[in-house]
């Protein structure tokens, strides 16, 4: 069978906030093949951006549209996924937006051939079983104290026995600030919670403001300190791993692709490395990452803030490594996400996340529900028309 159409959806609420919710905005993508079969994946990442690389004009052999490595190539076997992934590697080398736009396409190829061979994504994987994730419900740090604990306490209610905060005010400001909204998550959670905490980058390579913090957070007995600084500072990493005890450094959302995944594992000294499938370059190299964690002693974890489509392929590459237990679940979506999919991921009776026995990611898009949020747009290059929002 031969890929007869790519096709990328920009999906948006009305308002986007300056704050950091990844579910206010969606690039949905969609591959339909010679027989008419379809995938759906999801990209993280500025949608017209990678509306833009998927379509923009040849600037010379390494700098080519996304498209031109996809459409028409055949896809039949697993195989068929990381020899098109490594087209658009190369023919898109310079296209800095490539492995953020193939992420929605790999995901979408992985869930037309598990729709085609009856098999959910993770069977595809190679694992035989697929095992129960703890969701930790993740938020954004409420803007006082106050709010942060209320949000606790009404997570905890609902069930949650793990909470992140993160981003919000965090770091921002004093540590004496920071140490408040980390006493009032502690308080809010309990004395048996699980507590994360989710510095959002913000220190970007100040390794010693990072370090204020960190009495506090070993204080208040957070699991981990998340993404403390940028991706590529590992230097920094290092340093604020070799102190902090019984607090994990995480990091790796950033990554996209497998070769920084591997970096902050060798040389970060993080204890926590979190992945996104709709970011790194899609299901095939999260898996990469997945089975080199586990190689090095690290654990794997999803990263997700988007619809239920982009939560269940960030899923999938983790799903039969029954040691990594935790899953990252965002709680506060914006209608847009939530209403993204007809099917939705929610925790069981005993508070665990099963992955869904169907072929596939496991999760249909909601056309009817996401007509109302899509944009319409054009790109269009000396009059001819390269991109023109599909028909959904």
């Amino acid at each position: 069978m031969k890929i007869d159409a790519v096709e990328f959806f920009y999906l948006s609420m009305p308002e986007i906030l300056d704050i950091g919710d990844g579910s206010q905005d969606l690039l949905l993508v969609r591959i339909v093949d010679s027989t008419g079969a379809i995938g759906w994946g999801e990209c993280e990442a500025a949608p017209l951006v990678s509306i833009a690389s998927l379509v923009c004009p040849k600037s010379h052999s390494a700098c080519k549209a996304v498209a031109d490595s996809v459409v028409s190539q055949r896809i039949d076997a697993v195989s068929d996924i990381s020899r098109i992934g490594r087209l658009v590697h190369q023919n898109s080398m310079d296209v800095l937006q490539a492995d953020h736009t193939l992420s929605g396409i790999d995901i979408a190829l992985w869930d037309l051939l598990g729709r085609r061979l009856n098999e959910p994504v993770y069977k595809l994987l190679g694992y035989p079983h697929a095992y129960p994730k703890m969701p930790y419900a993740s938020l954004l740090f409420g803007d006082t104290p106050h709010q942060t604990l209320d949000d606790a306490k009404k997570l905890r209610a609902e069930g949650f026995r793990a909470i992140k905060f993160g981003w919000g005010p965090f770091g921002h400001t004093t540590p004496a600030a920071d140490y408040d909204q980390l006493a009032a998550a502690r308080e809010g959670l309990g004395a048996d919670g699980i507590l994360l905490v989710d510095a959002g980058t913000v220190w970007a390579g100040d390794f010693e403001a990072a370090r204020a913090r960190l009495d506090a957070v070993k204080h208040f007995r957070a699991t981990w300190l998340e993404e403390p600084f940028r991706s590529g500072e590992l230097e920094e990493y290092r340093k604020l791993a070799e102190l902090s005890g019984d607090v994990k450094i995480a990091g790796g959302e950033g990554c996209h692709n497998f070769s920084m995944a591997r970096h902050m594992i060798d040389y970060a000294g993080i204890g926590y490395v979190q992945i996104d499938a709709s970011r790194i370059g899609g299901i095939t190299p999260a898996k990469q990452v997945a089975d080199y964690a586990r190689a090095k002693g690290v654990t794997f974890v999803n990263h997700s803030f988007q619809s239920h489509l982009a939560l269940a392929a960030s899923l999938q590459p983790f799903a039969g490594i029954e040691s990594d237990t935790i899953c990252e679940y965002p709680v506060r979506l914006k209608p847009l996400a939530w209403e993204a999919t007809c099917e939705h991921l929610t925790p069981d009776r005993n508070g665990q996340i099963q992955y869904p026995e169907v072929p596939g990611v496991g999760m249909t898009p909601d056309v009817v529900a996401l007509k109302k949020y899509l944009l319409d747009v054009e790109i269009k290059v000396r009059g001819e028309v390269l991109y023109r929002t599909p028909v959904l």
